[in-house]
């Protein structure tokens, strides 16, 4: 008998989702790593063995969510790695990276990603790596020799007081010294503030069309960048119109933004709240289609939790924005992308491959072959469950989602060949690791001082 927390030997189903087909086979792990992979034929009698047979459930890559908020130093009211990663481990995500703000010191500098590794030391039930932040004046290179796969910035006037947004100039100096780098600059997807440094964000359709064209598309270097949480499908075009142009852009949306719909908004419903925000149903149409034609590259939580005092309940002026739904990704999308048409492939597609991509740790995550890691989620697509509140286990149980029906429970996740998580329950010991987007380096969650190399 397996039981939670231990190392498994082997996974067997009838329901394998490999590169090309889905089919029965036993996928062999040793040490962490995915040995082999077996066709049924091949099977031997398990005897003694640590042999998980999961029947007809589907086995395919753990999640890989590179959008999440944990505010941990600083505000771990809000959210801690603990809690976060338990919800990750029982929504069958095994890889997060987390965002460089929302915790207090945010990461832009290497001391404070040091910060960020204390914190998180002995606590991470999945893997987790960090991006680093951008903003004026920091040393980037530090935070890259470290590990970060990447820098995340503001190019408006939201930006929280400790993480200063930068203006165009700024950006093309970071773009500058960062190219010929392997680092992503990831950026909100909303347009800089104005050159009168007018305080609101929000620009027409015109100034909005030369700003994208500015950022991505006059300027000559040739740095990496990802656009986090697109909500609005007007800006595609501009998206498409850049990436002719040479700009090597990647695009996530949010699952909220699959999801749910302002004509849904409840009144006085302060927990929908986010940044950018929900919109109509036309737009949720427009994007779900952009995702079906590989516009949009990749799906992902944008996990932003706030405890309730800070919703502000019934006053959206005051409330603070952010949904949690980290644990809720995989069934919120396949709930609405099976009846689109979506595959089981398209899934491990836009929620597990791209995004190891992207978090650069493509070399050992995001897909089912010999010699990457063992980071599996076994799940039943087929089956119907309501979200409660006593099933939720990120820190704060207030989600736009209670109620929802969805389809597809997780049964178990495997990280790196150990069960973080199964049929409910959890590791006795958190097992995850720090990690960083060099190949090699890696650092134990567990170990007494962490560092990266």
């Amino acid at each position: 008998m397996v039981e939670v927390g231990s190392e498994v030997m082997a996974v067997r189903s009838s329901r394998v989702v490999l590169d090309n087909a889905i089919c029965p086979a036993e996928i062999v792990i040793s040490n962490g790593k995915i040995a082999e992979i077996l066709p049924h034929r091949s099977w031997a009698q398990a005897i003694g063995e640590k042999v998980l047979d999961v029947g007809d459930l589907v086995v395919m890559p753990g999640l890989i969510d590179p959008h999440v908020h944990i505010c941990e130093p600083g505000h771990a009211a809000w959210e801690g790695f603990s809690a976060a990663t338990k919800a990750a481990a029982a929504g069958g995500v095994t890889t997060i990276v987390d965002m460089p703000l929302n915790c207090l010191p945010p990461t832009t500098t290497l001391g404070n990603l040091d910060a960020k590794l204390k914190s998180a030391k002995g606590q991470c039930h999945v893997d987790v790596a960090f991006w680093g932040g951008l903003v004026p004046g920091n040393q980037r290179l530090p935070m890259l020799n470290a590990g970060v796969p990447g820098l995340g910035c503001f190019l408006i006037a939201d930006s929280t007081e400790e993480f200063h947004p930068l203006c165009l100039h700024n950006l093309h100096m970071a773009m500058n010294e960062l190219q010929g780098t392997e680092c992503v600059i990831l950026v909100r997807a909303m347009p800089p503030p104005s050159p009168s440094s007018c305080p609101s964000p929000r620009l027409g359709g015109g100034e909005l069309r030369q700003a994208w064209f500015n950022v991505f598309v006059l300027f000559p270097c040739r740095v990496p960048c990802h656009i986090l949480h697109l909500s609005s499908a007007q800006a595609l075009p501009i998206i498409q119109e850049a990436r002719q142009k040479g700009a090597p852009l990647t695009v996530e949306t949010a699952h909220h933004h699959l999801t749910l719909a302002s004509e849904c908004i409840p009144p006085g419903g302060t927990y929908y709240k986010c940044c950018p925000p929900i919109r109509d149903k036309s737009n949720q149409e427009q994007l779900w289609v952009a995702l079906q034609e590989g516009q949009i590259d990749m799906v992902v939580s944008a996990h932003t939790p706030r405890p309730p005092e800070l919703r502000c309940e019934g006053d959206f002026l005051k409330a603070q924005a952010g949904i949690s739904s980290l644990q809720l990704g995989l069934p919120l999308f396949w709930t609405s992308a099976k009846p689109r048409g979506f595959s089981l492939h398209d899934l491990v597609r836009v929620l597990c491959k791209r995004p190891a991509v992207l978090s650069r740790v493509d070399d050992r995550k995001g897909s089912l072959s010999p010699g990457m890691d063992a980071d599996l989620v076994i799940w039943d697509p087929d089956k119907e469950f309501e979200v409660k509140k006593h099933m939720i286990h990120h820190r704060h149980k207030l989600t736009p989602y209670l109620g929802f029906q969805l389809h597809g429970e997780v049964f178990s996740t495997v990280v790196r060949g150990r069960l973080a998580y199964l049929n409910g329950k959890f590791a006795p010991k958190p097992q995850g690791d720090l990690i960083n987007a060099s190949s090699v380096t890696w650092t134990r969650a567990r170990q007494n001082k962490p560092q990266l190399q």
